[in-house]
């Protein structure tokens, strides 16, 4: 019978089947009519049985049987065993001495609890699953677009790239044919004036033929033959044919100059959701509050160095920061010993332009003058990457593992960033949309976001350049003065680094303090902390900032975060 066209048929009594339920026995889970009860309880008398209205079912306890005593209920609990006991365990002595519970209380303070995670599985954790569940379609959905946004960015590059193709390949095509008929037009002057010279020899060899046929001895006398003239055959025209040179259109190199996608990255933050709660306290299962700026700066400490001038710092841990400077040994300090721990010397013995600290804890430096990039491991110096036409200067470590290095050509006319994974090149990024160049000459930074932007401090242009993970421009951020600077004088930006709040941070040389600003370029304050010439920057995991003072040679370390 179709339950959704028929009435429901109402609860009938287990024994007999006939009769409307009317009872129910807790012990056995039976549902009995009245008429029935006498038969029920007397079918197992081995049990107590306990026989309610059908309305109150299920409100007796269900005892536990005693694993020990088959036909025991347990209605104690010893607390030390954690296990339910029965009279006739009781009376076994097993149990003596133990602490012991009436299992009632054991099961109301088990339903509390059982009631409690039930209410924090209903109203807690299963929205906050649902509001999961309900984020990541929406972040599928998003990345649906901002992948039909990247492909739709490549279709139109390679779009721009045929017609560009095409205007070059017309304009090659003109220039042949001007080519070409530039040398027709020489050879066929070349033929008129052969042809007539030729027509002149006609008539010369007319005239004589008219003078023999004569037979005229006076006029045969008189007849000037040109023949001299015309033994001096005409000269031949060489000419130099055009050669076309095809450049390089083999995959790597197409690629290289087409353009790259950086490589993705998927990662888990524990921290990215927080449970749902009704309730207010702080207790409730928050989620930690993002940290502020904090009123007054503060410095913690300041290690001094010894280096003619200080110029970069690195991040190896919380406790240990390497250091660079106009001196051809790189040196890690121990932050709490204020001591040197390593020192390590450049390959080519000449100083390093800049240092990082790769995801493993390897120390990278540049070699501006050496053209290379290299990766210290086990205090065991490993030549990484060596240019060619390029100098490096700036160089980081990305969340991926790849490097990201600031390339300048030798005539200094060109700056670009280039993404490498080991030693080879999987991104240029050199221009914007409009064909211009994204940075000049002057500069000398290098950092990722954690959100991936790349933000480059400009020092010639006076400016933060920070463009997308694929390498198109988001802003630049220029100190315009709204803010006055403590010294008031042009921005002149050097080291540059970013922390867990994904604000970005860079050293204004000229001014004596680090400007703060956030992800968008929207200019948040100044840390000043009497800082001197301060140079390089780098943030360790509990957001300190630490700060290579040029000069006096110090590594201050500063709070600026809650």
């Amino acid at each position: 019978m179709d339950p959704r066209t028929s009435a429901q048929d109402v609860m009938r009594c287990d024994l007999c089947e006939t009769t409307v339920v009317q009872m129910y026995c807790d012990t056995c889970l039976v549902t009995l009519c009245k008429a029935c009860v006498g038969e029920h309880m007397i079918s197992d008398e081995s049990k107590k049985h306990e026989v309610v209205s059908f309305k109150l079912r299920k409100s007796t306890p269900l005892y536990p049987g005693c694993k020990s005593h088959v036909k025991e209920r347990c209605e104690m609990y010893c607390n030390q065993c954690d296990i339910p006991v029965c009279v006739n365990c009781l009376e076994s002595n097993q149990h003596l001495g133990h602490g012991l519970s009436k299992i009632l209380r054991v099961l109301n303070e088990k339903k509390d609890t059982v009631s409690k995670e039930k209410i924090e599985l209903n109203e807690t954790i299963y929205p906050t699953y649902q509001d999961i569940a309900s984020d990541v379609q929406n972040r599928m959905s998003q990345l649906e677009k901002e992948y039909g946004d990247l492909s739709t960015a490549i279709t139109k590059h390679g779009e721009d790239w045929h017609r560009e193709i095409d205007k070059l390949v017309q304009k090659l095509k003109a220039e042949v044919d001007e080519m070409k008929n530039t040398h027709l037009q020489t050879l066929q002057k070349h033929l008129d004036e052969i042809n007539k010279t030729m027509a002149d020899i006609k008539d010369e060899i007319n005239s004589l033929e008219t003078a023999i046929d004569a037979n005229d001895i006076s006029k045969l006398f008189c007849v000037t033959s040109n023949v001299h003239v015309y033994r001096n055959l005409p000269p031949r025209i060489m000419l130099s044919l055009p050669k076309f040179s095809p450049g390089k259109s083999g995959e790597e190199e197409l690629s290289r100059l087409f353009g790259t996608v950086s490589s993705s990255s998927s990662t888990l933050d524990k921290h990215g959701k927080s449970m749902k709660t009704t309730q207010k306290s702080p207790e409730a299962g928050s989620s930690p509050p993002v940290k502020q700026l904090i009123d007054e700066p503060e410095t913690v400490t300041a290690i001094d160095t010894w280096y003619r001038s200080l110029y970069n710092v690195a991040c190896l841990s919380d406790e240990e920061i390497w250091t660079s400077g106009y001196d051809i040994t790189m040196k890690l300090y121990s932050i709490n010993q204020r001591s040197v721990l390593k020192s390590i010397t450049t390959k080519s013995g000449k100083w390093p332009t800049d240092i990082a600290v790769t995801k493993s804890g390897d120390l990278v430096y540049t070699d501006y003058n050496d053209r290379t990039v290299n990766i210290v491991k086990n205090e065991k110096i490993e030549e990484v990457i060596r240019l060619q036409n390029w100098r490096p200067r700036g160089v980081c470590s990305t969340s991926s593992g790849d490097l990201l290095v600031i390339i300048y050509s030798n005539d200094k006319k060109q700056t670009k960033v280039v993404r490498y994974s080991g030693s080879t090149e999987k991104q240029t990024i050199e221009f914007d949309d409009k064909g211009n160049p994204l940075y000049s000459p002057g500069t000398r930074y290098i950092t990722e976001n954690w959100n991936l932007d790349i933000c480059v401090s400009d020092n010639k242009a006076k400016a933060v350049v920070v463009v997308n993970q694929a390498g198109k421009l988001r802003f630049r951020y220029m100190y315009t003065g709204e803010t006055p600077a403590p010294k008031n004088k042009p921005f002149n930006p050097r080291g540059i680094t970013t922390d867990s709040q994904s604000h970005i941070l860079t050293a204004d040389y000229k001014n004596d303090c680090v400007h703060i600003i956030d992800q968008d370029g929207l200019f948040l304050r100044y840390i000043q902390c009497g800082l001197s010439d301060p140079w390089g920057l780098c943030v360790d995991t509990n957001d300190n900032l630490f700060v290579a003072l040029r000069y006096i040679n110090k590594i201050t370390k500063i709070k600026y975060l809650q």
